[in-house]
Parts: C-alpha cells; structure tokens; sequence
C-alpha cells in the first residue's frame, strides 16, 4: 500500500469534517458538554458509594447495570416514537433537559435511595435522547459519510467524558476532596447542552415520498429490518456481556491504593485514548472492510481485559485502561454505522431503539456478574471472565463474517 504523505492526507481529512453539515457537529458538542457534565459525577460517585455511603461493589454492580438496562428499555420507545412522529430533534431535547435538570440531586442527596433515583431518572433522560439523536445523526450525514459522522460525534462525545474527570480532579484538588460541591460544579455543563440541542439543532427534511410509519414496533414494520440487522444485534450483545461498566476501572484503580484525587485519571486515560481513535476509525469504516475493523476491536478488549488480570500494579492499570480506550473507538461508534446502514430510513430511530434495548439488558448481566465475581472472587475473576466473552463475541464474528455480508465490507464511495 502507497504512503500518502502527511500534506495530502490532512487536506482530505479538512475536506471530510467540512463536508459534515452543522447539525451534525452540533450534536457533538451537545454531547461533549453533556458528558462533561455526567463524567465529573461518575467519576466520582464509585468512590463516593462504596467509602461515603457504605455500600458493597455488587450493589454498585446493580445500581450501574440497572440505569443503564433502564436507558436501553426507554430508547426502545423514543426511537420509535420519533419514526412515527418524525420529529426526532424534540425527543432528543426532552431527554437532555431531564437529564439536566436531574443533576442537582446528586449534590442534595445523602443517602443510597436518592442517589439511585437520580441516577434512575437521569438515565431514563439518556434513554429518550439516545435513539432518536442517533437516528437523526444517520439522517444528516451525506451519503457515504455514516462512519465519519458518528466517528465524529463519538469523539466529540468522549472529550467531554475526559475532560469531565480532568476538571473533577481539579475541583477535588481545590475543595480538598469535596464530593458533593464537585457534582454542584457539574450542573453547569448540563444545562449548556440543553440550550444548544434547543436553539442549534433541527430535524432534517423529510424525503418526498418516504414512507409512513404507523406502529413501528408492530410485527410487519419489525419484519422491514433485515437479517443483517439482527446478526448485528446478536454479536454486539454478546460483545457487551464483555463490556461492563467503567465503574470497574474505577474501583480496579481504588483497589491500588491510588489517590482519591487521581482516580478520576483512570476515566480521563480511557476517554483521550477513546476520543483520539473515534473519528479516524469511523473515516476508515467509509472506505476500508467494517468486519476486520470490528473484530480487531473484539481482540483489542480481549487484551484489555486480560492485561487487567494478570499485570499486577499501576503498569498493568496504565496498559488495560489505554487498550480499554483504543477497544471503545474501534467499536462504539463502528457498531451505531452498521446499525444506520442496515436499516431503512423510516425505521431509523426503531432500529436504534431495539439495539440499545438487546445490548442494555447484555450490559445489566455483564455488571451484575462483574460485580458479584469481584465481590466472591475478586477483580481478576472479573476481567478474565470478561477476557472470554469477547472472545466468545470475536469468533461469533468471525462465524458470521465468513459469508462476508456485503454491508460488513467497504461500502461505495461517496
């Protein structure tokens, strides 16, 4: 393969992000502020459970598995709300305002039951923002374009799941490891991305002719998704049993005896690796073969996890977290464009829905295990046994890709 030299290379790349409309950058930067803002208080709130509040890591397991599982069931129904309706930009809007105006709980509760109903509610906001913006993302981007806008919006959503910690380490550092006036500093970003999603961003126009969804999730609309669409869905749950909560790199880092101020670092580390890699892989997946990039992704956390288990100390930390990192923006954003790409436009937000509802319950199994195997065991047991369901993922992969599915290769070019 030629080389192209850097010039050439990074005049394309200018052309590629010029080419992504406005709306589509836009609702990166509502999700970097939002993350901002839920990233300063997840970083945070492991810590603040288990050493303020007393509470066991399977109980964390059940508290993060259950508000994520619950933002999976409610994206099942927003998404195909907003194919009916066809206004995807207002559900979206509703779900980032709930989301905002939930985060002052956190500062204001002092017990286990208003941290989890916080924790609840704020997720069902995540839950009716998610399907219906990543719908709307697939119906903004230009043709042949799906992998660099989502690469794009992923990237822009992990800066500002960094940057939240790197500004909670700070304010940790100022307010002598004040946790709560942390999570108070933490509503301002919220509410920053409830105005822009509000004032910057519209639906896109509605194709002449398109069809008409009116029970989306009815049997016959249902049966409009094709097969590739649910071998998508079937690898990508499995892939999740794997992918349990970060909270287990946070508590990983505890458990090392870093800090209480550095802890945060751990979700800083991941993220810039994360964010660094979203967007170039997204690029690629518009030109190179999707099945090859999705399965290095599957191997790369099989690595992680095992660089976890068994490299003792902060050196194996440091590996498992970067390669935790480098696995996300190889995958997250790769998965929602084949997810796009295999589904009609009128079934979009659905499509979406479904997939987050499959992969979400995964996710509440993959944290209520990871947390009752470090609670009975301890954490490697975790990670290894993480270690074997991505490879269990990889090979089912690699099973299915064997037919080579021409929406898994390189798509046509723009």
């Amino acid at each position: 393969m030629s080389k192209i030299d850097p010039p050439a290379g990074r005049a394309r790349t200018v052309t590629a992000l010029q080419r992504l409309p406005k709306g589509i950058w836009a609702l990166g930067f509502v999700s970097l502020l939002m993350d901002v803002s839920s990233e300063m208080i997840h970083a945070l709130l492991p810590v603040y459970l288990v050493g303020t509040l007393g509470i066991s890591t399977l109980a964390v397991g059940f508290i993060e598995g259950i508000a994520e599982s619950t933002a999976a069931i409610v994206k099942v129904f927003s998404g195909a709300l907003s194919d009916w309706l066809g206004r995807r930009k207002l559900l979206a809007a509703i779900g980032y305002g709930l989301a905002a105006f939930t985060k002052p709980v956190f500062p204001l509760a002092h017990t286990v039951g208003w941290v989890v109903t916080a924790r609840f509610v704020d997720r069902i906001g995540k839950g009716i923002r998610g399907a219906p913006r990543d719908a709307l993302i697939a119906d903004l981007a230009p043709p042949g374009m799906s992998g660099a806008a989502f690469g794009l919006r992923q990237s822009l959503d992990t800066t500002g799941a960094y940057l939240g910690p790197l500004l909670a380490i700070g304010l940790m550092w100022l307010t002598g490891d004040d946790i709560p006036l942390v999570f108070w500093f933490a509503v301002l970003p919220a509410f920053g991305s409830f105005a822009l999603i509000t004032f910057g961003v519209h639906d896109a126009a509605r194709e002449p002719g398109a069809q008409q969804v009116r029970m989306p999730l009815s049997r016959a609309e249902l049966s409009r998704l094709p097969a590739v669409y649910w071998w998508i869905v079937a690898v990508a749950s499995v892939f999740t049993l794997a992918r349990f909560s970060e909270a287990f790199l946070v508590l990983r880092a505890q458990e090392l005896k870093l800090s209480l101020m550095l802890i945060p670092a751990v979700l800083v580390l991941m993220n810039v690796v994360y964010s660094l890699v979203a967007y170039p892989i997204g690029k690629l997946a518009d030109r190179l073969d999707r099945g090859v990039l999705l399965a290095s992704g599957f191997a790369v956390l099989v690595l992680a996890d095992l660089a976890l288990a068994l490299i003792g100390g902060l050196a194996g930390l440091v590996i498992g977290v970067t390669l935790w990192g480098l696995h996300m923006g190889m995958t997250q954003g790769l998965l929602a464009t084949l997810v796009a790409d295999a589904a009609p436009a009128s079934l979009r937000g659905t499509a979406f829905g479904v997939f987050n509802l499959v992969t979400g319950v995964a996710l509440l199994l993959a944290s209520v295990l990871a947390g009752g195997l470090w609670g009975a065991i301890g954490s490697q047991a975790t990670f290894l046994a993480g270690a074997a369901f991505a490879a269990l993922a990889l090979l089912g992969l690699v099973a299915v890709y064997r037919h080579r599915h021409p929406s898994t290769q390189r798509p046509a070019a723009p």
